[in-house]
């Protein structure tokens, strides 16, 4: 995710000076030594307060992230912003709540051992969503589990759940480089550290939505008042500034892996690649980031009806078109068998969906360049939308050639409205389909951050294809796998991990390292898993064209700041409105 300055028409807090900057990381670091010591008690009242405190600006920070991206604040499509901004934020406040309460009685959060199973590899899984019949009510039908690394066990677990509640550090501040893109992600990436790890925090607004920033000084003010967090504004000098203070122990970025490397070993050249190989790091701090990523979707082989193969073409448009693309978990890669009788199909009912969508505003900067290097010269490309001045149509890339490893499709993210498409052997077998895309994917296509195999319920009834199912989800090298539904559907959850895979490294860094969210604490975690039916009813909120999702946004939200099964029937009766 590319980290660039804007000119928005809302309003922009001017770039911190280096005096304001070394006074605030000053009082942070001082608050942090504090902050460890605080009783549980006192954190659980302060999470209270934050959640009314940013129920108080959702409306507001919603009405001004529409205004910067172009959308009217009165239309369906604001229920992106609505989805996207405030509800992750006050559903993670509310898990967290609960559990510091679980902390409080039994020393970590509670999953019970009805919860636990062991995976065909012998390593332990947790399913974590739904907790409960309420918190399932969200998204219907849906399961979430975490897979665990070796050595976690079901003896073991709260071994490996809050270790900063069991042996706190004596206080650590975190540099935050918050994203552009997502209103929700730079607080959510400060409550994970502040409440899960420990850390007090130094927010630096990312100058694309640095309009935010003030909303989250308000928000969350109880916690400035604790000297644990404050907000900073600027560019990439106050930075790097930031993060080579000698007051932050440690940064976490959500940007691009250009500039987590630019951070780390230097600028681009030789300088930089001598001290890569030598593992000589430029910025010695530990560091957790997302990065970004080819968000692969890879369409199993089955025997899929026309309704059912139009449910999952429009769902994997609104995967494209959701926030203009710019999202890191944006569909960018579709993954068929090369010889499948409904390749094409699939493809047109993309195209279709794509056609209901609205063309947006390219308020990310340099999208209409990147939009162009992906697209010129392209054969076959299909455009779909009339763009104004500032928009961009969607552009399919039908048919690259899986051969051509140096083609952008494979190795760069596009941040911007491009969906490519290409075929793999295997035709109608989906074990053998199974067997190239998964080392295609894992070796072949850049990033680890999460993909969605599309799996028909009746090829899972016989066991050889079951069994290569299952050992796909295991064997992709993805911090997220999600079946029948986008990845992003677990990012808002809360109580599933966040980030890229752990086989990433420093050198090699793609898609991150380190989890957010995650508000049941777990640790050693391998990657999260989320399964959905091949079709559902009602529809997800992120399909072209939906009706209801301002109103379902909107109730999603008020649910969140007081959870009821009498807010039941009115979110349900949005969600429907398709």
């Amino acid at each position: 995710m590319p980290s660039e300055v804007v000119t928005m028409s809302v309003a922009v807090p001017r770039s911190t000076s280096s005096q304001a900057l070394e006074t605030v990381v000053r009082r942070v670091q001082e608050g942090s030594r504090a902050w460890v010591k605080r009783g549980l008690k006192e954190k659980i009242a302060l999470l209270e307060e934050l959640r009314r405190a940013y129920g108080v600006i959702a409306e507001r920070s919603v009405r001004a992230a529409c205004e910067a991206k172009g959308i009217d604040p009165a239309s369906p499509l604001a229920g992106e912003e609505w989805l996207s901004g405030p509800l992750p934020v006050l559903r993670n406040l509310r898990q967290l709540v609960d559990s510091l309460k679980d902390v409080q009685r039994h020393g970590a959060p509670v999953i019970p051992r009805s919860r636990l199973r062991t995976l065909d590899d012998g390593r332990l899984a947790a399913r974590v969503y739904p907790m409960n019949a309420l918190d399932g009510m969200l998204l219907p039908r849906n399961v979430g589990e975490v897979y665990f690394q070796p050595g976690v066990t079901a003896d073991n677990l709260r071994e490996h759940q809050a270790s900063f509640y069991r042996k706190p550090h004596g206080g650590r501040v975190c540099a935050v480089l918050g994203a552009g893109n997502v209103n929700s992600i730079p607080p959510l990436d400060c409550l994970y550290k502040l409440f899960v790890e420990g850390t007090a925090c130094v927010l630096k607004m990312n100058p694309v939505n640095g309009y935010l920033g003030p909303f989250l000084e308000e928000a969350f003010s109880v916690l400035t008042n604790q000297d644990v967090f404050a907000v900073v504004y600027g560019g990439a000098e106050e930075g790097a500034a930031l993060v080579h203070h000698a007051a932050v122990d440690e940064v976490h970025i959500t940007g691009s892996d250009r500039t987590h490397d630019a951070l780390v070993w230097g600028p681009p050249g030789p300088e930089s690649d001598a001290r890569r190989a030598r593992n000589e790091p430029l910025l010695r701090k530990p560091m957790s980031s997302e990065l970004g990523n080819v968000s692969p979707v890879v369409v199993v082989p089955g025997p899929y009806s026309d309704g059912e193969l139009r449910f999952q073409a429009n769902d994997i448009a609104g995967m494209v078109s959701n926030n203009a693309s710019f999202n890191c978990n944006a569909a960018k890669l579709l993954v068929q068998p090369a010889g499948w009788a409904k390749r094409g199909p699939l493809v047109d009912g993309i195209q279709a969906g794509l056609g209901r969508a609205a063309v947006r505003r390219a308020y990310y900067p340099g999208a209409d360049q990147r939009w162009r290097q992906f697209t010129e010269g392209r054969s076959g490309l299909r455009l779909v939308g009339s763009a104004g001045e500032g928009e961009l149509p969607y552009a399919l890339i039908p048919g690259v050639d899986p051969s051509h490893l140096d083609d952008r499709v494979f190795r760069q993210e596009p941040w911007c409205t491009v969906l490519s498409e290409t075929g793999l052997p295997g035709g109608d077998d989906p074990v053998a389909f199974l067997d190239a895309a998964v080392p295609f994917l894992n070796e072949k296509v850049w990033g680890t951050l999460n993909a969605t195999l599309i799996v028909h319920p009746k090829t899972l009834q016989d066991a050889r294809a079951r069994a290569a199912v299952e050992r796909a989800v295991r064997e992709l090298r993805y911090g997220t796998v999600a079946i029948n539904t986008w990845p992003a559907a677990g990012y808002v959850l809360g109580s599933l991990p966040w980030g890229g895979h752990p086989s990433s490294t420093p050198q090699d860094i793609q898609s991150g390292l380190g989890w957010v969210h995650n508000t049941l604490m777990l640790e050693d975690i391998e990657k999260a898993v989320l399964r959905a039916p091949l079709t559902n009813l009602p529809p997800p909120p992120w399909v072209p064209g939906h009706r209801g999702a301002l109103d379902l946004g909107r109730r999603l939200v008020q649910f969140e700041l007081g959870p009821s099964w009498l807010k039941v029937p009115g979110i349900a009766a949005a969600a429907l409105r398709v």
